[in-house]
């Protein structure tokens, strides 16, 4: 396939916490000596306001008309929130079975269904179910299995779900510990999957007869679409640098190969990277012409404009503790899902939480 290259951005962590922005080179795992400081944040704390509490270890959020859902990775319960921010349990997703970072997973609605990837024993899947009832009073119906078969391990699962402009279904899927995996088209693991909603194989897939979609991942998890049908995902490394990618059908993004910018024939470079320690980026959603992502261990969202890939600004830098997803609510605000209670925050009084953030 023909290689893309495309400018990137590094970020490495300065003494004091604050990221900093470098000048990608072709070199492996660059560091250049020439940075620029992330752009200050806009949002004001006085600004961000709480919509619900004490959620245990959230993982996503999802829109039912105005209604939000949000699942819970180790409960494996699925919640909805009133208008006053209480959570009532909708359901328990049988089936489930917690372990390291798996378990109830992402979540989206499609049409009157709730689609949900879960942890079982021994696989990821997906299942659909058949929303009925008000808000309020909201059920499931029976499971329908989408997808199955995707290898599970204790980490790199993925989870990640999202309808595309398309009405296509969108998965990541971790490499579950084995990164040869990623380069496998034969294997579902370190790749993104496109599926039609009652999980048949579109025809313009890339590859005749498969879900696969894009290849060369590690653990991506994030997903979303600008206006002009772009897909963008972020994607966690193993140790020198978390990615933004842009996906391109039958793309391959290099891991275990590469990671981050390599500039490299047959490889597609992120058009951001990050050091870990500032970023693990997980939920990603596209408002107000930016990619916006939330970061675990690094804290903070990060705001990335769609005219300017190379830039970013920050905001709520260890406010909040980890960020494990956001997405655009009806009211027009982001809505963040903290992750303090996962077993590897540091959680408050009030831990977990759904904040409202302006944006604009």
């Amino acid at each position: 396939m023909t290689t893309t290259t495309r400018r990137c951005i590094c970020a490495g962590a300065a003494a004091s916490a604050v990221l900093v922005l470098v000048a990608c080179t072709s070199e492996p795992a660059p560091r250049p000596p020439s940075a620029t400081s992330a752009a200050p944040s806009s949002v004001e704390p006085e600004e961000v306001t709480v919509v619900a509490q004490d959620l245990d270890a959230p993982w996503s959020i999802a829109f039912r008309d105005d209604v939000a859902l949000i699942s819970e990775r180790d409960s494996a319960r699925i919640l909805e929130l009133s208008d006053d921010g209480e959570a009532r349990e909708v359901a328990v997703i049988d089936g489930v079975a917690p372990r390291g970072e798996g378990g109830l997973l992402g979540i989206a609605v499609h049409e009157d269904y709730l689609y949900v990837y879960l942890t079982g024993a021994d696989e990821n899947r997906i299942e659909r179910f058949e929303l009925t009832g008000p808000a309020g009073d909201l059920a499931l119906g029976r499971a329908d299995t989408v997808i199955s078969g995707m290898d599970a391990a204790g980490n790199h699962n993925g989870g990640r779900i999202a309808f595309g402009p398309d009405g296509m279904l969108y998965a990541t899927v971790g490499d579950a510990g084995d990164p040869s995996s990623a380069q496998d088209l034969d294997s579902l693991s370190g790749k993104i999957l496109r599926l039609t909603p009652e999980g048949e194989i579109p025809a313009d897939n890339p590859f005749d007869g498969s879900p696969v979609y894009s290849y060369g991942h590690r653990n991506p998890q994030g997903l979303a679409w600008d206006d002009d049908g772009v897909l963008y995902a972020s994607e966690f490394g193993q140790d020198t640098w978390d990615e933004l990618n842009v996906i391109e059908a039958g793309g391959n993004y290099g891991w275990p190969e590469i990671e981050g910018f390599a500039d490299r024939e047959g490889f597609i470079d992120p058009v951001q990277q990050w050091s870990p320690d500032v970023a693990s980026p997980s939920g990603i959603a596209v408002a107000n012409g930016a990619v916006v992502v939330a970061n675990l261990r690094g804290e903070r969202l990060r705001e990335i404009p769609l005219a300017a890939l190379g830039t970013a600004s920050e905001h709520l830098v260890g406010e909040y503790g980890r960020l494990r997803d956001v997405v655009l609510a009806p009211d027009g605000t982001l809505w963040v899902l903290t992750n303090n209670t996962d077993g590897r925050g540091q959680p408050a009084a009030g831990d977990d939480r759904v904040i409202s953030v302006p944006i604009g």
